[in-house]
């Protein structure tokens, strides 16, 4: 028992590397032996227990994926929370999630743009938004008049953008700014209260 203890600890270890050097290099730049010394081992210990490098980053990749979308999926499906409180949840929990995780935005992107179809093949992502509480919400409120944009895509993809967009930009917006990253971190926090609110103006009926 003990054994198999010191064994998940190690695979644990490499991921945690993998994930690390990942997010900061993407796969190209990466080598095994970078994700060794992160993981302070040797590079034959994690090539015993992950026989490549592609097998390592496809492990982080859907996994980094699978966390973004499971976390989504609960806002959108959350049948006691209304469409402006989860407007507030995705600007409020993924702001504070990208602070955390400086990396991700950039990763995701790189991912979406080189592998988009073996992520739809993995995460059913098309299933998950089309048939969520959130697209339900949506068309009863264009319904009653209270949203004038029909298409439920432009509200999601609205949102997103205006979550993730400053940090993917975020070198352009600090050096042209001169912000350091307590300015930087702090001008995304004042935006999960203004987000909700531009999000009402851009979408709300006349």
């Amino acid at each position: 028992m003990k054994e198999k203890r010191i064994d998940l600890s190690t695979e644990t270890k490499i991921k945690e590397a993998a994930r690390t050097v990942f997010y900061k290099k993407g796969f190209s730049a990466t080598r095994t032996r970078d994700i060794a010394e992160e993981a302070g081992i040797n590079l034959a210990l994690l090539n015993y227990y992950f026989r490549s490098k592609e097998k390592l980053f496809e492990i982080i990749m859907l996994e980094t994926f699978s966390a973004f979308v499971q976390s989504m999926t609960v806002i959108l499906n959350d049948e006691n929370t209304s469409l402006e409180n989860k407007v507030e949840l995705i600007a409020n929990r993924y702001i504070d999630f990208i602070i955390r995780e400086p990396e991700v935005p950039t990763f995701l992107i790189s991912e979406i743009r080189n592998n988009p179809q073996q992520l739809l093949e993995k995460l059913p992502v098309k299933q998950i938004i089309n048939n969520s509480v959130f697209f339900k919400q949506h068309g009863e409120a264009v319904k009653q008049g209270l949203i004038m944009e029909p298409n439920p895509l432009h509200f999601l993809l609205n949102l997103l953008g205006l979550v993730v967009f400053p940090f993917i930009a975020k070198p352009l917006i600090m050096g042209g700014q001169d912000l350091d990253i307590e300015q930087f971190n702090a001008l995304m926090i004042e935006r999960k209260s203004l987000i909700p609110i531009w999000i009402a103006a851009m979408m709300k009926a006349k």
